[in-house]
């Protein structure tokens, strides 16, 4: 019976516990928090500002700036393989059993096994960005040749076409369904390239008849929710909801500082922002229902980043000027613990 009860209790803590890695972004770091405690430290991963985090099963895949890629062992939080197969990694996506990375230096992107060895290399004399996948095709953008390349994986990697003239410095993309959205830096609106049919059309935001102009900044800071997207605006403190199909401007927000990330709870029930500037202390809080905020927080000092826990229970934040990750109830919205972490950024759920 004894035997039975710990079983028991070990399958329960493992089924039911909640593990994050957090960037330290001054240290090339990950911390690892379980049970909301700190547990240890992974460390020597390069320079990790904006750096990425995905996990895949057992493991856990890490990009950095510099160009390194690690490989992680979740059970045992241990570093299994790192190597450099570039000099400055922009992004990275599974797609089957390999990973393609992206990369601005050198000018190229690769296709990598699980076990990180080398499939292929692609060059493509551009910086490279917007990678991602939509089963068999891997779809990138090309920074310096305002192009968008579609492989296969399912023929080795084969380039199955070439979308020219998509608008001008493409730099970051998402998928949407079956439509792969890109976005300038050097035009306004977006380009839609169909991913059935290959058809590729630009389109500008509008509300009404009226043309809606507005900075893009990168999509993983948007809030995705269904066929709406919460965008941040630049410059702006405001946050726009527009209509993914027809990318018509259905509403603006109006918020109390200049917005950074835009995040939805699992239960799309709430969107949470962060700021940049003079409000880089506060989150807000968006009931999705009536797109208007109900709650501005004073959270802590510079919040960095944010991640809803699986259950959209809880918030956790990361407050880079006081090594703190706090966690919020998302029922009173109230902190009910702090975590001491080093310069925390990124915040990633590997289980």
């Amino acid at each position: 019976m004894l035997y039975l009860i710990t079983v028991f209790l070990v399958f329960f803590t493992s089924a039911f516990s909640e593990k994050l890695y957090v960037v330290e972004r001054e240290r090339g770091n990950l911390a690892v928090i379980e049970n909301e405690d700190f547990t240890g430290e992974i460390r020597n991963l390069g320079n990790l500002n904006h750096s990425i985090v995905k996990t895949d099963g057992n493991y856990s895949y890490v990009i950095s700036r510099n160009g390194f890629f690690s490989k992680i062992d979740n059970r045992s939080d241990r570093i299994v393989k790192k190597i450099k197969p570039g000099n400055s990694g922009i992004g990275f996506t599974f797609i089957g059993n390999y990973i393609a990375i992206a990369h601005y230096d050198p000018k190229k992107v690769t296709i990598l096994t699980k076990d990180l060895d080398t499939f292929v290399v692609i060059e493509t004399e551009s910086r490279n960005v917007g990678i991602k996948a939509y089963y068999p095709y891997l779809v990138f953008s090309l920074m310096d040749k305002d192009q968008i390349w579609v492989l296969n994986e399912k023929k080795g990697f084969e380039l199955e076409t070439i979308i020219d003239n998509v608008g001008k410095l493409p730099f970051d993309a998402l998928i949407s369904s079956n439509r792969y959205i890109v976005g300038f830096f050097k035009e306004k609106g977006v380009g839609i390239l169909n991913l059935d049919s290959f058809d590729y059309k630009k389109i500008k935001f509008k509300s009404g008849k009226e043309e809606v102009v507005f900075k893009i900044p990168h999509f993983g800071m948007w809030g995705i929710v269904g066929n709406k997207a919460l965008i941040p605006s630049v410059g702006e403190r405001k946050a726009y909801v527009v209509n993914l199909s027809d990318m018509k401007v259905e509403k603006s927000i109006k918020l109390i500082g200049l917005p950074v990330f835009i995040s939805v709870s699992p239960d799309k029930r709430y969107a949470v922002v962060n700021f940049s500037g003079d409000m880089e202390n506060f989150i807000s809080v968006i009931d999705l229902k009536d797109m208007n905020v109900i709650k501005d927080i004073e959270a802590g000092r510079r919040i960095m980043h944010f991640r809803f826990s699986k259950d959209g229970k809880k918030l956790y934040i990361s407050s880079y000027f006081e090594n703190k990750v706090k966690v919020l109830s998302t029922e009173s919205w109230k902190i009910i613990k702090e975590i001491t972490v080093p310069t925390p950024s990124g915040i990633f759920i590997v289980r």
